[in-house]
C-alpha cells in the first residue's frame, strides 16, 4: 500500500503554512530558520499536530461503527483537546482520561487551558491520579470498559494518537507537504527540528522523508525526560509506518535521531532554557510557543545553531506543533 491508499477525513484547512523566522535567524547568527505551523492548521479548537493524525484515525473509527472516542493524556493534554474537537466535528462523543502527569503547582491547572476547551466542547472529562507514561494505562482501559458496559461503542485512541497502527500516517503526509512547499518556495530544508514525546509525529516524518531520498536530518528533541523510552517508541513507529506506506526498504539507524538535554528532570515542567526560548521567540517573532513541548524543542534548536551542530549554511524547518492553550496553566512561570 501507499499513503494515498488510506482513507483520510479532512480536518485541516489544507497544507499548514511555512514562513521564515528572520529576526530569530539574525539573532542567532547562523542557520536560516523557518517554521511550519501546525498551530494554524485547522479551525478545530486551535488545531495542532494531533488533528493531522486524527484525519487518518477517524475514518477507521467510523468504519467500525464507533460512537465514542476514548483517549488519554495529562491534565493539560493538547491531544485530548484535539480529540474532543474532532469528536464534536464528527458528531461523536468523547471520553477523556486526564491523568496527573505533571507536578505543577498552579492552582487552576485543571480548570483552564486545554481542559477548559475540552469541557466547552462537551467531552466527558475524567480526572485521574496517575503519573506520566506513554504506554497503555489502566485508567484508559477502565474508561473503554465503562463505555461498552453502558451500551456504547468506543474507539480507543492512545496518548498522542501515537501507539496506534495509523498513528504515523499524518506526519508521513506532512513530509509530502514539505516537499511540495519546498518546490514552491525554492528552498530545501536540510534539517527539521521537532519535539518528541509519544513519538508518532517525528516517526511519521522520518518514514515520509525516507521515500524522498534527499540529504535531510530529522532531529527530535526529547521532552519526556525518558529518552530511552522516547527513542524506542520513535524507532518502532517509524519502522512500522515505513512498512505500512510501502517504503520498500528498511530505515537506516542514522535516520532516527532523538536528542536529550532540554527536557529537564520531568515531563511538562519547564526549565530555564524552556522559558528563555519562549521569551526569545515571542519577543523576536511574535510567535507563541508552549512550556511543555515547543519551548523545549526551540531551546534545543537554539543551542544546536549556536554550537554549530546545525551549520551556518543550513536551512532549518522548525515544526511548531501547537499547544499554546496550556500556557494559561503556567502563568506562575512568567510572573
Amino acid at each position: 500500500m501507499s499513503l494515498a491508499d488510506f482513507d483520510r477525513y479532512p480536518l485541516l484547512f489544507g497544507p499548514s503554512p511555512v514562513h521564515p523566522l528572520e529576526r530569530l535567524s539574525e539573532h542567532l547568527g547562523g542557520a536560516r530558520i523557518w517554521a511550519k505551523r501546525e498551530d494554524c492548521n485547522s479551525g478545530l479548537a486551535f488545531g495542532g499536530n494531533k488533528t493531522r493524525k486524527l484525519e487518518y484515525l477517524l475514518p477507521d473509527a467510523l468504519a467500525q461503527g464507533a460512537d465514542t472516542l476514548v483517549s488519554i493524556g495529562g491534565v493539560q493534554s493538547n491531544h485530548t483537546r484535539q480529540v474532543a474537537a474532532v469528536a464534536a466535528r464528527a458528531g461523536l462523543k468523547a471520553v477523556l482520561v486526564q491523568e496527573s502527569w505533571v507536578d505543577w503547582p498552579d492552582s487552576v491547572n485543571d480548570k483552564v487551558g486545554n481542559i477548559l476547551l475540552s469541557r466547552i466542547m462537551g467531552a466527558d472529562v475524567r480526572l485521574v491520579r496517575a503519573g506520566f507514561g506513554i504506554g497503555y494505562k489502566d485508567s484508559w482501559q477502565q474508561a473503554l470498559a465503562e463505555v461498552r458496559e453502558s451500551g456504547g461503542t468506543p474507539y480507543p485512541i492512545p496518548a498522542g494518537a501515537s501507539d496506534h497502527p495509523l498513528g504515523g500516517l499524518g506526519f508521513a503526509n506532512w513530509a509530502e507537504e514539505v516537499r511540495q512547499q519546498e518546490r514552491e518556495l525554492g528552498v530545501f530544508f536540510d534539517t527539521v527540528v521537532v519535539c518528541s514525546v509519544t513519538g508518532s509525529t517525528q516517526a511519521g516524518m522520518i518514514a515520509g522523508f525516507a521515500g524522498q531520498d534527499r540529504p535531510r536530518r530529522v532531529i527530535g528533541i526529547d521532552a519526556s525526560a525518558r529518552i530511552a523510552e522516547t527513542r524506542a517508541q520513535v524507532e518502532k513507529i517509524a519502522r512500522d509506518t515505513a512498512d505500512r506506506i510501502g517504503l520498500g526498504r528498511a530505515l537506516r539507524d542514522e535516520e532516527i535521531t532523538v536528542l536529550e538535554g532540554w527536557a529537564g528532570e520531568a515531563y511538562g515542567v519547564p526549565v530555564r532554557s524552556t522559558l528563555d526560548a519562549i521569551r526569545l521567540t515571542g519577543g523576536l517573532e511574535g510567535m507563541i510557543i508552549d512550556p511543555v513541548y515547543e519551548g523545549k524543542s526551540m531551546a534545543g534548536l537554539i543551542d544546536l545553531v549556536r554550537n554549530g551542530e546545525i551549520g551556518r549554511d543550513s536551512h532549518v524547518l522548525y515544526a511548531h506543533l501547537g499547544g499554546q492553550p496550556a500556557l494559561n496553566a503556567y502563568s506562575g512561570a512568567f510572573g
